[in-house]
Order: structure tokens, then sequence, then C-alpha cells
């Protein structure tokens, strides 16, 4: 199933999919239909810890060798992300005014289910409620020039994109066979699959649980391949993954009112 959180009428709502012979619904709780453009999109959990992966992608690596510090006996580059750095489906990410180089990133973001605590890679996918998309955006000339991505790069609030729906995982019988692609304007940009993931969803939870426990909604964002190119204001920016739809954001200035 599909779920997802809206705003509608003032209030916060569960919905899920419903599909129609005249296009796609949100159904909610007392069985009102509402169609995507009349609702808020909100991400599509609850957030808990916001868990970033950076360069998870072999393709993605090389496309960024010139800024790398990382070898083949590195740990997964991980960091935080904050609740404020989220907003929903068809929702605005400024633009910083003096970034000269701020490019999207299509990732499969993994939503725990349950308390884990060294979990062995075997079990890794039973700790997994479900998962959906991240458009978690990165101005390249505010990085170090070292590749480790700083607060003010992937802490900016609405930097990060989520939804629109959370797929149940029972839904994803293999969160490795995924296509993912980028569309900017309509053109195609990006094209990858989870199948290049350097560390896949299981030896993720492995290695983040021999550290720290993961609860409820806690959120992993597993990087994105290659194909990243900069955007500008005006620009809308849609990610899709297979089986899970399709994530629409618009980029808008920094000085933008309303958003």
């Amino acid at each position: 199933m599909k779920h997802a959180r809206i705003a509608w009428r003032g209030a916060v709502h569960h919905a899920v999919h419903h599909a129609a012979a005249d296009g796609d619904r949100l159904l909610l709780a007392d069985g009102t239909l509402l169609a995507e453009d009349e609702v808020v999109w909100l991400p599509p959990v609850v957030p808990g810890t916001i868990i970033a992966l950076g360069i998870n992608y072999a393709d993605h690596k090389k496309e960024l060798a010139g800024e790398l510090t990382l070898s083949a006996k590195d740990e997964p580059l991980a960091f935080l992300k904050g609740p404020n750095a989220l907003i929903g489906h068809r929702g605005c990410t400024r633009r910083p005014a003096d970034a000269a180089f701020m490019h999207y990133e299509c990732e499969l973001a993994v939503v725990i289910s349950r308390h884990a605590k060294r979990v062995a890679r075997a079990d890794g996918l039973g700790c997994v409620a479900g998962y959906t998309i991240a458009n978690d955006y990165a101005v390249r000339d505010y990085l170090e020039n070292w590749y480790r991505p700083n607060l003010r790069v992937k802490n900016r609030d609405g930097c990060t994109a989520l939804g629109p729906w959370l797929v149940d995982a029972a839904d994803v019988p293999d969160p490795h066979a995924l296509a993912l692609r980028t569309w900017v304007n309509g053109e195609l940009r990006q094209h990858g699959h989870t199948r290049d993931l350097i560390d896949d969803v299981p030896a993720l939870i492995e290695y983040l649980s021999s550290f720290m426990t993961l609860a409820p909604g806690d959120i992993i964002l597993t990087g994105t391949p290659e194909g990243v190119s900069n955007v500008v204001p005006g620009d809308e920016v849609v990610c899709e993954i297979e089986g899970l739809g399709r994530l629409l954001n618009t980029l808008v200035a920094d000085d933008t009112e309303g958003h």
C-alpha cells in the first residue's frame, strides 16, 4: 500500500493511494477522495533521525573523483540531517543567490519500522517499514575542498524533498532492483539503478545499528547515482523510482516570498 501525509482544510491527514479511471486520488479515512493538486503534501512520515549517505554509487564516486579523499577501505560516508530540511511532494526549494552549482540527488529513502541495535545484515530488511523517494539537493561550491557534506549544504531549510508516498516494504520485494530517473523541465538528466549501491540496504542497517540504535520513523537516504547537473530558479525537477512514484519539486530564488 502507498501512504501519504497531507494538509487539507486546516488539518493533517493520513491518506492512501486510490487508483481511478480519471487519475490517481488520495483516499482519506472518512472516504473523501482528493486530487493531488487539492492538498499540501507533507513528508510521508514524521521523521525521527535522518541519516544520509554520500558517495554510495560507484558511478557517482567516479563522477566526483577529483573531489574525493575516499578509498576502498573507508566506512560508509554517513551524516545527519535535521527535520527542517524536509519538505513534501510539489514543494519549493530555495537556491541560494550566491550558489554557482546546485544539483538534485535522486535517492531511495528507507524508513525504519522498529528499534534496531546490532542487527545482522541477514536481518536488515526485517527492520524496514517501507520506502520513499528523496531529492537531497547539494550546493557543490559550499562543500569543503575535500568531499565531506557540511552543515549549510545538507541542512538548509527545505533542501530535501521527500515523498510523495511511503510504500510498504511488503510491496517492494527487492529494493535493489529499482530504476532511478531524474527529469529537469521534462529532460532526462539522471538514470541509475539501486543494484549499483556500494553499500546496500541491509549492509547500511547493519553498519548503522552497530553503533547507534535505529528507531521507528528513522530515515536512511541511500545516496545518488551519477548524472547530477546544475539547476536554477524556475526549474521543475521530477525524481522517479520504479514502483515508488514520482516526486516533483520546483527551484525558487532565495528571496522568493511565500515559500
